[in-house]
C-alpha cells in the first residue's frame, strides 16, 4: 500500500469514528473556533506521523508541512497545531478503545530489576536494622568493590 492510499484510508477511518461518536471527546470551549482545519485532519496527521515512525510532534508537523501540503492546504503553524492536538488529547484513548476491542486477556508478564538497592553501608551491614536477612541478602559488587545489603 503506497503512502497516499494509507493516508486516505486513515483519514476516512478517523472521519468514520468521529461520526460514530468520537467527537464527544473533543474539547470545544468557543463556538467561533476556526474549523478550516478540522479535528479529523489533526488526528490523521498525528497518526500518520506515528505510522511513519516519527515520534516528536515538531517532526510530524514539519513532515506534514513539507510533504503533505497538497493534502492539507490549511495546515496551521506549529503552535496552533500543538494547541489543537492538546485539546484533542482525550480523543486518543477513546479511539484506541474503538480500534482495539477487548479480546482474550493477555498473559501477564513480570519484569525483574537486577540492580541492587543499597540498604545499609558496608561497615554496618551486619548490624543493619533496615531489613533482616530473610528480606534482603548481602552481595558483593566487583565494579565498585563494595558489599551491598539489598
Amino acid at each position: 500500500m503506497d503512502w497516499q492510499t494509507r493516508l486516505i484510508t486513515l483519514y476516512l477511518s478517523v472521519c468514520e469514528h468521529f461520526a460514530q461518536g468520537l467527537w464527544i471527546h473533543a474539547q470545544r470551549f468557543a463556538p467561533h473556533a476556526d474549523l478550516g482545519f478540522t479535528d479529523e485532519e489533526v488526528v490523521t496527521i498525528y497518526l500518520a506521523g506515528i505510522l511513519d515512525k516519527k515520534r516528536e510532534i515538531q517532526t510530524i508537523h514539519g513532515h506534514a508541512r513539507d510533504y503533505w501540503a497538497d493534502w492539507f492546504p490549511r495546515l496551521p503553524c506549529y503552535g496552533a497545531y500543538v494547541r489543537r492536538l492538546n485539546r484533542l488529547a482525550e480523543v486518543f484513548p477513546a479511539l484506541l478503545e474503538r480500534l482495539c476491542p477487548e479480546g482474550p486477556s493477555p498473559t501477564r508478564v513480570g519484569l525483574v530489576d537486577s540492580q541492587p538497592v543499597i540498604l545499609a553501608q558496608q561497615s554496618r551491614r551486619f548490624k543493619a536494622k533496615v531489613a533482616r536477612q530473610e528480606l534482603a541478602n548481602s552481595g558483593y559488587c566487583p565494579t565498585k568493590s563494595f558489599t551491598t545489603t539489598g
